[in-house]
């Protein structure tokens, strides 16, 4: 049995409820984004514009190898399209797996839910719809749904909004009527900063807002980037040099050398066919090998290796790249619409400079009582906390992102 909304008891879900809910609504676990298998990632490859072109010199240069008995031509120009599909496959494949890996959610975190009238713990993935759950500082929501209750409630929306602090109420006379989300709405992915209180769920899994942006974040676009479209005109370039030169060339000579010097009256006999075949498949090969000349084996393989090493030069600064072509597309960038809050900041209040009266220079804290005073009145008026942290590195806050400030610049004063 459920409560109603202005009961102060809430006696939660049933077994018998629970499994019904579960059965309409589904479980509290977000689809992941369905990935190509590696035969399909790895063909992927084969359509820039210039790998096929050199497909293309590939098979003439096989046609001449057979008639000359001579293979390092065709053998490079293979070794150069499986080294370069070969790259940019591996590279891809790597950040596929480091994107899988940040995206796997622990959904075995444990919450706070009332059922059968007794607060209990249960893994995150196992909420439904109904559920009646507690919300204390710290906690991360794990389902969209309405508060209940809700006691000086202030929730981290960056993820969705970019608002590291948005105040919760269940007083309608109090609600923002300009905020994103309604004042009594708490949604899943979010976090407690202060307060505590208890909500209602409404969505789970994949009709959760972010289970929404989730999806729509990982469509595929076909738009092609600057650079195959560069690539594309390139390659066009050269097939229509490669093949007009070519084409000409092979006219010129056999008009000269066939035409001119084999009259087709004097042909009679098979015999009197034979010079002139053999002139005009010899220049028919001369033909053939001026397209593959004309195609640059190196360029796929030199700008594989370019994106590959801007792949890593980006993940050595904490981006990480899926496709390769994303480089380039970001490096053609020439306007960027973003906010300010945990995009182009840290999403971390600090406090640049503290004028506390009776300090040293405004903020230097030493043994005095006037030190002591300050010390204590940070560290006993504060609803935050600092998290244990290992040896050398930086500690982080839960609570109330200004009383983190100052918990964190006293933590360095006294170290």
């Amino acid at each position: 049995m459920t409560a109603m909304k202005d009961d102060f008891y809430h006696g939660g879900l049933t077994d018998d409820e629970v499994r019904k809910s579960r059965e309409k609504y589904g479980v509290n676990l977000l689809t992941p984004p369905k990935r190509p298998s590696l035969w399909k990632l790895y063909l992927e490859k084969f359509e820039d514009p210039v790998v096929r072109v050199l497909l293309v010199a590939a098979l003439f240069s096989l046609i001449i190898s057979i008639v000359e008995n001579e293979y390092a031509e065709t053998i490079g120009i293979i070794a150069a399209i499986l080294l370069a599909t070969g790259i940019g496959f591996f590279f891809e494949y790597d950040a596929n797996k480091k994107f899988d890996l940040l995206n796997a959610v622990n959904e075995e975190t444990l919450v706070k839910v009332i059922r059968k009238g007794r607060v209990q713990e249960i893994p995150r993935k196992d909420v439904v719809v109904g559920d009646i759950i507690v919300l204390e500082t710290g906690e991360e929501i794990p389902a969209d749904g309405e508060l209940l209750e809700a006691i000086s409630l202030q929730i981290n929306e960056s993820n969705l909004t970019g608002e590291p602090v948005v105040s919760k109420t269940t007083v309608e006379a109090d609600f923002d009527e300009e905020a994103t989300y309604a004042s009594n709405r708490v949604l899943r992915g979010t976090t407690v900063v202060d307060g505590h209180g208890t909500m209602r769920v409404l969505s789970v899994g994949d009709d959760t807002e972010i289970g929404k942006v989730a999806r729509q974040s990982t469509e595929q676009s076909t738009e092609p980037t600057p650079l195959n479209i560069q690539l594309t005109k390139l390659a066009n370039l050269i097939g229509k040099i490669g093949f007009s030169v070519a084409g000409l060339a092979f006219a010129i000579f056999f008009i000269k050398d066939v035409i001119l010097v084999y009259p087709f009256s004097t042909f009679h006999t098979f015999a009197d066919w034979l010079p002139a075949l053999k002139a005009t498949l010899q220049y028919f090969m001369m033909a053939v090998t001026l397209i593959v000349v004309a195609v640059p084996e190196g360029l796929p393989m030199s700008v594989t290796l370019s994106l590959a090493l801007n792949m890593r030069r980006m993940l050595s600064t904490n981006n990480l790249v899926r496709k390769m072509h994303a480089c380039e597309t970001m490096g053609a960038i020439t306007v960027i619409c973003t906010d300010k809050t945990g995009t182009l900041t840290q999403n971390l209040m600090q406090v640049y400079e503290p004028s506390f009266y009776g300090l040293k220079n405004g903020g230097e804290v030493g043994e005095d009582d006037i030190s002591k005073l300050v010390v204590e009145g940070i560290s006993t008026n504060s609803t935050a906390f600092l998290e244990e942290i290992a040896e050398g590195e930086k500690p982080k806050g839960v609570g109330n992102p200004t009383e983190v400030a100052l918990l964190l610049w006293l933590n360095s004063r006294n170290r």
